[in-house]
């Protein structure tokens, strides 16, 4: 299992700080990402839950991987936390998400900041590469499902295929990161962003970071267009 150079480490800690300084602008920049909303919807429903489930979204920010959740299971009752008070907001604003509850909170830890669960189903999109101790944070959302209850990852990895190391560095350079100089030309959050990619599990490495937490039936499937092979649906279950 791979381990973060320290100064990347570092830079996590960093993360909601840096998402409170883009936060305005983030939907702008995702929405020029084609399939990116399409792609969080057909991870919610991979995970193939019953309609009034309890779902908790993680690092929900802007609360875009929230709209997906809500848009496939529209009568679950959903919680989002994040660790970004900007994009929470945001997320707050939203007409499709009145009925969600907010939690401001680090999802390192869900139930010290009042999402304790137990929940049917839990989707983080986008966050468990950010984490600082992912096995800990894994180790910690365990006990938060159900038994039996899926949880969800909607990440990128690529460590696993050069064809998707190399598509994935070349859109970072060609188009991520000036499209993000752009938008928000003050933030670093879109290198750290590439760096972050590179430096995650390879797809058959985090099945194994995800059994190895106590999870069982791990599995994943990619996603259609520019980012097959580099966004993956990361799906397993709390024993029974």
């Amino acid at each position: 299992m791979t381990r973060p150079p320290p100064s990347l480490r570092a830079q996590k800690q960093a993360v909601p700080h840096a998402f409170d300084r883009v936060a305005a602008r983030y939907d702008l920049l995702t929405g020029m990402n084609p399939g990116y909303s399409r792609h969080l919807e057909l991870s919610a429903e991979r995970m193939r839950m019953p309609g009034d489930a309890d779902l908790l979204d993680l690092c929900c920010g802007t609360g875009l991987s929230t709209l997906a959740l809500v848009r496939t299971y529209p009568r679950a009752r959903i919680t989002g936390l994040d660790a970004s008070a900007g994009m929470l907001e945001l997320a707050r604003k939203k007409r499709e998400l009145t009925g969600v509850r907010f939690l401001h909170g680090d999802a390192m830890d869900p139930a010290a900041h009042g999402a304790a669960g137990p929940f049917d189903g839990i989707m983080m999109a986008y966050g468990i590469r950010n984490m600082p101790d992912p096995d800990l944070c894994l180790r910690r959302l365990l006990p938060l499902l159900k038994p039996g209850g899926v949880i969800c990852f909607h990440e990128y990895s690529v460590r696993d295929s050069l064809r998707a190391h190399l598509v994935w560095n070349a859109v970072c350079i060609g188009i991520i990161i000036p499209a993000g100089l752009v938008t928000s030309p003050s933030s670093k959050i879109y290198r750290y962003l590439r760096r972050s990619v590179n430096a995650f599990d390879g797809a058959a490495a985090f099945q194994r970071r995800l059994q190895a937490a106590g999870f069982c039936d791990a599995r994943s499937e990619t996603m259609d267009g520019w980012q097959q092979g580099i966004v993956h649906t990361f799906l397993a279950r709390r024993p029974v």
